[in-house]
């Protein structure tokens, strides 16, 4: 006992993270040998250490593996960097999630890195046009009005088949919304099931095509699935985002149409019969497209 406390010292610290925090159960070792002892709850550690030794050696799990000399030293203070492994990409399929690489069926999967940039008010206009074998075709122009998606193309002789959507691992049935019937103009525009969901909200969006990839949803898979996974809550500080944004939606270009005087004088060429010249004239097309806000 004489002889090892004449060759042995005590070495103590503490581990923290980036942000100064201790962290605990953090392995100390001596390089070399099966020394070694962990950190508290503090993040605090002591330990015996040969008087030859010139380093200690600190690892912790999601952590990068440090080593520290103590040479002439009694007491360090260690930070620890994260080690952030990259891991594949995960894509959702029916019930579980399977690496990328592993995957065999016919599947797109997009992130927010991925998505279209703008103010959308439906989730289908985030992967417009960035999927192969997608196509997303807007109904009508009136903002959140209902679309039509169409996975490796018309699946049905009446060519009228939606994709199953499946939001959180809840079926949802696509169908497009119908209001009922206006006052005076016929029907109202469909609009988009999805448009309960805000496109912020979303983590990643996962496309099943062929078969395989939808075998396990039967026949309601039959013209695709559509998988939307929502943020969630993860470990690490609380951090708040806002984000507001806007925008409009407005036909692109006009059809030229003759106004009430040229109506008038293609009618007379024509031989109709002269009608009373008010005076009057209007744009129809101004008073049937009209700007459309966007907000979200």
């Amino acid at each position: 006992m004489a002889g090892y406390a004449q060759t042995a010292r005590e070495v103590s610290g503490k581990v923290v993270d980036g942000t100064g925090t201790g962290l605990p159960g953090v392995t100390v070792l001596v390089p070399g040998t099966t020394n070694g002892t962990g950190t508290g709850g503090d993040g605090t550690f002591r330990i015996q250490v040969p008087a030859t030794a010139t380093a200690l050696s600190f690892s912790f799990v999601g952590y990068a593996t440090q080593q520290v000399g103590i040479t002439g030293k009694n007491t360090v203070t260690v930070t620890l960097k994260d080690d952030a492994q990259a891991l594949g990409d995960v894509v959702v399929v029916g019930y579980g999630t399977v690496q990328k690489s592993d995957l065999t069926g016919a599947v797109s999967a997009l992130g927010p890195k991925d998505f279209n940039k703008g103010t959308f008010t439906s989730p289908d206009q985030l992967i417009q046009g960035r999927t192969s074998g997608v196509q997303v075709t807007q109904n009508s122009g009136q903002p959140g009005g209902a679309a039509t998606i169409k996975i490796r193309g018309n699946s049905a002789v009446t060519g009228t088949g939606q994709p199953l959507y499946v939001i959180d691992g809840v079926p949802l049935d696509g169908r497009s919304a119908r209001p009922g019937l206006t006052t005076s103009f016929g029907d109202s525009p469909d609009s988009n099931p999805l448009n309960f969901l805000n496109p912020a909200d979303i983590e990643s969006i996962d496309i099943l095509k062929d078969a395989s990839a939808t075998a396990i949803y039967g026949s309601r898979g039959a013209y695709g699935v559509v998988i939307i996974t929502t943020k969630r809550g993860k470990l690490g500080e609380a951090k708040l985002d806002v984000g507001v944004s806007g925008g409009f939606s407005n036909i692109m270009r006009k059809i030229k149409i003759l106004d009430a005087s040229q109506y008038r004088e293609a009618l007379a060429y024509y031989g109709a019969p002269s009608t009373n010249d008010t005076g009057l004239n209007n744009d129809p097309l101004g008073a049937i497209l009209q700007t459309g806000p966007l907000q979200n």
